[in-house]
């Protein structure tokens, strides 16, 4: 069980008044808020060790460091990477995600596939369009239900010996659809291809195990697990590192350099161009931290929980529908009234100091599919509760009210 008022008193964020009334912060789907050991952890990294890292000899640039490391091997650990220098850091999962898309530029042809899915947030579609438009390759699409579940029997029949990378979320943004990568992943190998895991939506609500899934990437973003902004991971199986080219040139990723011939410096550092956010890095391992101290089992049962009676709640309204209703899935409701578009309800309610997301979400194609303009998107974290949805419901009857 978790100490919820604990939690929360936690979240400095959360105290806070907005248009007057107390924040009920459900846009988490986006990015989640911060612990007050995450932005203290930040501040003293600047007030004690600031320094570039692994090119000074002096004491600052070493703790800075060794705290960097420090930090890559707490994601080492968290993912159960094999080894330390499998974990890149990067900016996010859009970073990572075109630092691989990037690296298959030279290994695919004319003819070759890259297979994507219907549910992928638009960061996990448009570097698979460009690499198709450079090297000639075909994108196909993994198709999706009216319940926002994959079709894995069509997935199954896309898959060839002309398919060289599959590319696929673990959970939808959109949706909240827990996707059934494990199997994808086995399937997809038997024909030899890649399998990349958009794992953004996945972290802030499992601890996913690399080996045990045996994928061939992860990647995922700090600021939705309770770290920093502008921090990201990558990871990737040693060989397949090794294989790709680096995404940036620069500084840090080198060997040595001459006007005739640059060689690229071994792992993790060929793919971590340049000065990166040292800060972000090494916060992030401390928001790792504090998430494992909570549990992701306790998180998990919480936020179903949370799930299960928001969607309840919100279905005693009539002429609510609710898009995404996979059997396997994560504590995000996306949903709209009828006749009334989603961005009208979402700017009555943030009047009332409720923040929830509406649009497309960055997932357009979903939105097509079901013939919408948006949806309005609730998204819960462990650090929600039942009566912050009990104030959002009655905020949206109220908005339906005034609208209708």
């Amino acid at each position: 069980m978790l100490d919820i008022n604990k939690i929360r008193a936690d979240f400095p964020i959360l105290s806070q008044k907005v248009n007057g009334k107390p924040l009920v912060y459900f846009d988490n789907g986006a990015t989640s808020q911060k612990p007050q050991v995450v932005i203290d952890a930040i501040a003293k990294y600047y007030q004690e060790i600031n320094a570039n890292i692994h090119r000074g000899v002096h004491t600052l640039s070493q703790l800075a460091t060794d705290a960097y490391e420090i930090s890559r091997g707490k994601i080492q650990n968290h993912i159960n990477a094999k080894f330390p220098y499998e974990v890149i850091f990067t900016s996010g999962t859009t970073h990572s995600i075109n630092a691989v898309a990037n690296g298959f530029a030279s290994l695919l042809k004319v003819g070759d596939e890259v297979l994507v899915s219907a549910l992928e947030h638009h960061s996990n579609i448009v570097p698979w369009q460009m690499l198709c438009e450079k090297t000639g390759a075909t994108l196909k699409v993994i198709p999706m239900n009216d319940e926002g579940e994959l079709i894995i029997s069509e997935f199954d029949k896309l898959l060839s010996d002309k398919t060289k990378i599959v590319t696929v979320n673990h959970i939808s943004n959109a949706l909240g659809t827990l996707n059934p990568i494990k199997y994808m992943i086995d399937k997809a190998h038997e024909f030899g291809a890649a399998v990349l895991i958009d794992g953004a939506q996945a972290v802030p609500h499992l601890k996913p195990d690399v080996q045990q899934l045996d994928c061939d990437f992860y990647v995922f973003s700090g600021h939705k697990i309770c770290g920093p902004t502008g921090t990201g991971i990558l990871y990737g199986k040693e060989e397949w590192l090794r294989k790709l080219p680096p995404y940036q040139g620069g500084g840090e990723m080198i060997a040595t350099v001459s006007f005739e011939k640059t060689t690229y410096a071994d792992l993790p550092h060929k793919f971590e161009a340049g000065t990166p956010n040292i800060a972000g890095g090494i916060v992030l391992g401390t928001a790792v931290d504090y998430l494992n101290e909570i549990g992701f089992e306790n998180i998990a049962a919480y936020e179903h929980e949370l799930l299960t009676y928001g969607t309840e709640k919100l279905l005693e309204i009539e002429g609510l529908k609710i898009f995404g209703t996979a059997k396997e899935k994560t504590s995000v409701i996306s949903f709209n009234i009828e006749g009334i578009h989603p961005y009208d309800i979402g700017t009555i309610i943030d009047n009332k100091g409720i923040a929830v997301r509406t649009g497309h979400h960055c997932a357009q194609p979903i939105m097509d599919f079901f013939k919408i303009p948006g949806t309005i998107r609730a998204s819960f974290a462990f650090y929600n509760t039942k009566e912050e949805i009990d104030f959002m419901v009655d905020a949206i009857k109220k908005a339906k009210a005034m609208l209708i």
